[in-house]
């Protein structure tokens, strides 16, 4: 075997050692995308459902609220009249009244518990913000992982074909979906 031969041989299993590190590499970014590709569709599909339940108790709450309204506005109109009715039926009605005030306030903003109408437009918003978050960062996922897949092609074709133009393109296409990758998990662009 002449020393030709011999770099030749060396040469090409440098080669292929690089090309096969870059199958590796972008493997690795490969798997680290469909984790965020799943967490983010997860996350969005978590906090739909969760924006969702509190708007339903919002609108619970309103209805209910609504009700005493009606009822408070029925006991006002009833009270108007309070020449005919006898003082033990009007002091009552009054009570009622003051306790339905009362919830109708408690109802529209109960910081203690979080579960006014003001807080639970709050904690929706706040769900709803989550999800738009996650559904941002989904595309750049799926993006990624069609670029790296091309990528780890290219590549084990460069070694199959002992074609450096092939693995160069692997490694344009592999950086391309690293970088939709780290833009999935972090929203640079």
């Amino acid at each position: 075997m002449s020393n030709i031969e011999i770099d030749n041989n060396a040469n090409e299993n440098g080669f292929k050692s690089k090309a096969a590190l870059v199958v590796s590499i972008f493997a690795m970014v490969l798997a680290l995308s469909n984790i965020g590709s799943s967490n983010a569709s997860g996350e969005a599909t978590e906090q739909n459902i969760l924006a969702s339940n509190v708007y339903s108790f919002f609108q619970a709450k309103n209805i209910r609220q609504t009700q005493f309204k009606l009822s408070a506005d029925s006991l006002e109109i009833a009270l108007s009249n309070s020449e005919k009715l006898n003082p033990a039926t009007k002091a009552v009605m009054e009570k009622k009244l003051e306790a339905y005030k009362k919830t109708i306030e408690r109802y529209e903003s109960e910081p203690e518990t979080g579960e006014g109408k003001k807080e639970l437009l709050l904690k929706a918003k706040e769900h709803e913000k989550l999800r738009d978050k996650a559904v941002l960062k989904d595309p750049w996922f799926d993006y990624a992982e069609g670029l790296l897949q091309v990528s780890i092609v290219l590549a084990s074709v460069a070694i199959v074909t002992s074609t450096p133009v092939m693995l160069v393109g692997s490694v344009i296409l592999g950086i391309l979906g690293t970088l939709s990758t780290l833009n999935g998990y972090y929203l640079f662009f």
